[in-house]
């Protein structure tokens, strides 16, 4: 499961280094980390309220909405998964 978020990471930072007109991706990097995270912030009270007062196919919708904005937001970073699979590694030692 984890491929479709490398490759979905992956896109993200081929549009990051190659950038294409009207692309949605693009249009985050080019706003900034703000908005980036603005919009993290946002997808996650998101997922809060469909989990409360949605049905599942709502809620997956918006789980995939904050996995794709933080993984912008990874990505401009400079964080990949592995970086994140590797501290849920350390933690999961203690």
């Amino acid at each position: 499961m984890a491929d479709i978020l490398d490759h979905l990471q992956a896109t993200i930072a081929d549009r990051k280094r190659n950038p294409k007109e009207g692309s949605y991706t693009n249009r985050l990097f080019e706003e900034g980390v703000n908005r980036m995270a603005q919009k993290v912030g946002e997808e996650a009270i998101e997922v809060v309220i469909a989990a409360v007062n949605q049905d599942r196919d709502t809620q997956i919708n918006e789980l995939c909405d904050l996995f794709y904005h933080t993984l912008v937001l990874m990505t401009e970073l400079d964080i990949s998964l592995y970086d994140v699979f590797a501290q849920l590694e350390k933690r999961h030692k203690k």
